[in-house]
């Protein structure tokens, strides 16, 4: 019904910069909070940046400062843009989208995970 693609990340020196980007498609009624997460190996996955549907914005406290989040409505698109990268953001990345789905005369609530995309920083 809805599917999520990811793309950019890649790998990049410490100092530098990346983006990733997630658009949604499919039969979306709405969208509403968008959200990054990322999981390192060995580790769980965390909360790095979300936005709601309105543009508020929330960060994880490692990454305030350097990582910004942007949505585009229009677009169904999510973009993550991520500066100052040190090794310790190496993990895969993952995009989370809150969604509404008319189900007939209904509308149901869905999350859906983009595949993921690699990020990684060299020391």
């Amino acid at each position: 019904q809805v599917q999520l693609v990811e793309s950019g990340g890649g790998l990049v020196q410490a100092g530098g910069s990346l983006s990733v980007s997630c658009a949604a498609s499919g039969s979306i009624f709405s969208i509403h909070a968008m959200g990054w997460y990322r999981q390192a190996p060995g580790k769980k996955r965390e909360l790095v940046a979300a936005i709601t549907s309105g543009g508020s914005t929330n960060y994880a406290d490692s990454v305030k400062g350097r990582f910004t989040i942007s949505r585009d409505n229009a677009k169904n698109t999510v973009y993550l843009q991520m500066n100052s990268l040190k090794p310790e953001d190496t993990a895969v990345y993952y995009c989370e989208v809150d969604v509404r789905l008319r189900e007939g005369r209904t509308i149901v609530a869905a999350d859906y995970w983009g595949q993921g995309t690699q990020v990684t920083v060299s020391s």
